[in-house]
């Protein structure tokens, strides 16, 4: 008889994912579970599939299996819906979620018809590398972005760009590239090309990169809106300690998927 997995699928300010709880429902092959799953023609479609896990570190823990079948180390859009996704299930709203980058933090803000959480994002570092590019900043929010400033959204060919720059020397593991404008001290304009993925909605921890970039370079103030193709996101960050972003998440159904569909070739 084959096996069946409950899944869900969430998204963020439309950064969607395929959340897999394998403290119920292990997965012997995330990576093709991902690829087959995330296929947005032949599977339920999905920027990445997010597993719930145990930890013995945290409240739970986070695995972030990205449309490829790349791993990332975390994602912020990710993480609000996995809180979201564990808050709806007892498991509290307010929780400490282990990750490749480290332990999140996750607090529930607000419930019923908006779902909002706020998430402790680490402490961005504003990296002094030199990528051949005007007004190019690196950040590191626990995985690797490029934050381009530039007059409009649209003055770069952004999936050209963030194609090529993945085999930049100096992101040998890829990178995120994001396009920002600056509207004014309190508002950032950010899209997105996220390795492992191509062109999303939102990526958490690019907004994240966004804000800090322009805040280290005097043109912004915290807190800053960062309005993405998939809504808006908010994030705080004095300069120095640790930055906060606070976002929706949406939940949009639950099914099951036959795993024997899954592993076929």
């Amino acid at each position: 008889m084959s096996a069946r997995v409950a899944v869900s699928k969430l998204h963020g300010a439309r950064n969607d994912f395929v959340v897999v709880d394998t403290r119920t429902a292990p997965l012997d092959d995330p990576v093709t579970f991902a690829r087959i799953v995330c296929d947005r023609h032949a599977g339920i479609g999905a920027d990445g599939v997010l597993l719930v896990g145990a930890s013995k570190r945290a409240d739970l823990a986070m695995r972030v299996i990205n449309a490829d079948g790349s791993e990332a180390e975390m994602c912020g859009n990710g993480v609000r819906c996995v809180a979201r996704y564990a808050d709806e299930r007892g498991d509290g709203g307010t929780l400490r979620v282990e990750t490749l980058a480290g332990i999140i933090h996750t607090d529930v803000v607000a419930r019923g018809a908006e779902y909002r959480i706020r998430v402790g994002m680490g402490v961005p570092r504003v990296l002094a590398r030199e990528v051949g590019l005007h007004d190019a900043v690196v950040v590191d929010t626990g995985n690797p972005h490029l934050v381009l400033f530039r007059a409009t959204l649209d003055d770069v060919d952004l999936r050209m760009l963030g194609e090529r720059l993945q085999t930049h020397a100096l992101f040998p593991h890829g990178v995120n590239v994001h396009t920002a404008v600056v509207e004014d001290e309190r508002t950032l304009r950010v899209r997105h090309f996220e390795r492992g993925v191509g062109l999303t909605m939102a990526c958490g921890t690019g907004a994240v990169a966004s804000a800090a970039a322009a805040i280290a370079r005097g043109a912004a103030r915290s807190p800053v809106a960062v309005h993405v193709p998939g809504g808006e996101l908010t994030v705080a960050w004095d300069g120095e300690g640790e930055a906060y972003m606070t976002g929706p998440a949406v939940h949009v159904f639950d099914t099951s998927i036959d795993l024997a569909d899954v592993t076929a070739p």
